[in-house]
């Protein structure tokens, strides 16, 4: 009897270790507000145990190399100063945190496509990107953020200047101690050349799964078999944990054709196509061992206004969704 108490209280611990071993975690939106506990609720309530923290860089056009940061013109969430206030706010809540600068180009120019034309633009490019990310590395490190994203969807430059990189990724853990990934695009990821430097494989997971206007959960999860058998191909070649740094759906038809799609003009919601294809990927993916979790896409901080029936955008705020994902986030 005695030897049975042991083995399930064994079996407990094991149970209650594997429950916090993912990530699961969203994306919390910068705001031109500071953060209050009222804004934390929503995410403790969803049973979040992580946060992606994301600072802006702005950039003029795809070839230009000045990144504007940390300026008295953004608003406060994009700032330094922004995230940190926000990262102490979340950590009084017990939630753990990535700090995840990221660059918007002028338009919402796909990053991937950041490419100088000179090399004296690619030389103020680096220095302005080596600025930018050490002065966010240096504040993970002052505020204990368990992870650090080192750039958001940079192929071409990763492409073009890969010395560089391996480089800056030296100088990054010169600064800051936590774990490090990179946030490459779902078709980018395979070809980073330094994964091997960091911890995690990081993959904004835009994956296409249907081709159906209201895909099954069922048809969803087909979908993924291929993008599964190729995430853990990458995995055990680099030895390494794929971490979804972005995942998610909007609330549109044909929500699983071309995910990464933004568009305000879809404006028609569809609450069921993304409700099937968030499910589908719970099922799936979150259980593998090559899997560390992931962020959603996306959470804003004032969460009553956020969202809603109404609402064609990624957010599952006030959604159907948004259940889905707190029972499924209870689970882990």
């Amino acid at each position: 009897m005695k030897k049975l108490l042991i083995l399930l209280i064994c079996g407990l611990q094991m149970s209650c270790s594997g429950q916090s071993s993912k990530i699961n975690g969203i994306s919390f939106v910068a705001a031109p507000q500071e953060v209050e506990q009222l804004h934390v609720s929503p995410v403790v309530k969803l049973n979040a145990n992580y946060a992606a923290i994301m600072p802006f860089g702005f950039i003029r056009g795809a070839d230009y190399p000045d990144i504007i940061h940390n300026t008295d013109r953004q608003w406060f969430g994009e700032t330094k100063a922004g995230a940190k206030q926000y990262v102490e706010m979340l950590k009084k809540s017990d939630i753990k945190v990535m700090v995840k600068p990221q660059i918007w180009i002028s338009h919402g120019e796909f990053t991937g496509y950041l490419r100088m034309t000179s090399e004296d633009n690619w030389k103020i490019l680096e220095h302005s990107y080596r600025n930018f990310i050490l002065e966010y590395a240096h504040l993970a490190q002052e505020v204990s953020a368990e992870l650090f994203c080192i750039g958001t969807e940079l192929e071409q430059f990763i492409v073009h200047r890969p010395n560089y990189w391996q480089v800056l990724i030296e100088d990054i853990k010169s600064v800051y101690k936590g774990k490090l990934t990179y946030a490459a695009n779902w078709d980018e990821y395979k070809r980073v050349p330094f994964w091997n430097q960091l911890d995690y494989i990081g993959v904004d997971a835009y994956f296409p799964i249907s081709e159906s206007q209201t895909p099954s959960v069922e048809e969803s999860k087909n979908g993924w078999e291929k993008w599964k058998d190729e995430l853990q191909s990458v995995s055990e070649k680099e030895n390494r944990k794929i971490l979804f740094a972005e995942f998610g759906y909007r609330s549109v038809d044909y929500a699983g054709k071309e995910p990464w799609r933004s568009e305000q003009s879809m404006t028609a919601a569809n609450h069921e196509a993304q409700s099937n294809t968030t499910k589908a990927l719970f099922e799936e993916v979150w259980e593998e061992e090559w899997f560390a979790g992931g962020f959603i896409w996306k959470w804003f901080i004032n969460h009553g206004k956020s969202g809603g029936l109404d609402d064609s955008q990624f957010t599952p705020q006030n959604k159907p969704v948004e259940e889905l994902i707190r029972v499924h986030y209870g689970q882990q």
